[in-house]
């Protein structure tokens, strides 16, 4: 007889429900009031594990950085175009998953401390992973830049992870954001912050990086 699955904690699930609602709406227009009914729980239960809007905010920030810090340590393992495509794929997917976070980040940063101080970390730390992805590529042989254009290149591929999704919102406030636009969302991301290497790449590796985005805006 197979053993019973033990009910999710409370606090497990709070924070499920809450990224789902600042996912979809975005985190100003949630109020925990919405979020306590979404969960058909009293408003003082919510309170019980989250006294405030803000701690729901920083746990789920925490998670998200907590997971970033593990990814980014993968750009050290990137040799080829392949390895460096399948790194920004799975960051993207990373950002969408947390995309409250980048779709209202500025109003978020003016309000919470935490989140201000903690976000110029993040920059810092995809900075450095941007240059670790650049040296495997050069070490791998599928690269050739100066060392003088490392850092604004690096830079400039942080700017592009960071504020891909309110490029996306801002084309189409409507749509960019569902779920079901998310396939060619976390593509264009990952193409267009790859694409910044495209005048250093050997001619081999190239042609890869357009036949991989290729191949993945075939499939359905």
């Amino acid at each position: 007889m197979p053993t019973p699955k033990r009910p999710r904690r409370t606090a497990e699930r709070i924070l499920e429900v809450t990224l789902d609602l600042f996912n979809r709406f975005g985190e100003p227009n949630v109020s925990t009031t919405l979020i306590s009914a979404e969960l058909k729980i009293s408003p003082g239960n919510l309170y019980y594990h989250y006294p405030a809007k803000d701690e729901l905010v920083n746990a789920l920030f925490g998670r998200y950085e907590a997971e970033l810090s593990e990814l980014l340590a993968a750009a050290d393992n990137v040799r080829h175009v392949e390895d460096a495509w399948l790194f920004f794929h799975m960051l993207f997917e990373l950002i969408w998953k947390h995309r409250f976070l980048y779709r209202d980040l500025n109003d978020l940063l003016f309000k919470n401390r935490k989140l201000e101080t903690h976000f110029q970390s993040l920059l810092a730390a995809k900075e450095q992973a941007m240059r670790h992805v650049l040296s495997g590529l050069h070490l791998g042989g599928a690269l050739k830049m100066e060392l003088r254009d490392a850092a604004p290149t690096a830079n400039a591929m942080v700017v592009v992870v960071s504020y891909w999704l309110s490029y996306e919102y801002v084309r189409d406030p409507r749509h960019a954001l569902e779920p079901d636009r998310a396939g060619a969302a976390l593509l264009r991301g990952a193409f267009h912050a790859l694409s910044l290497l495209l005048p250093y790449l050997e001619p081999t590796s190239r042609e890869h990086l357009f036949k991989l985005a290729g191949q993945y805006q075939s499939n359905p």
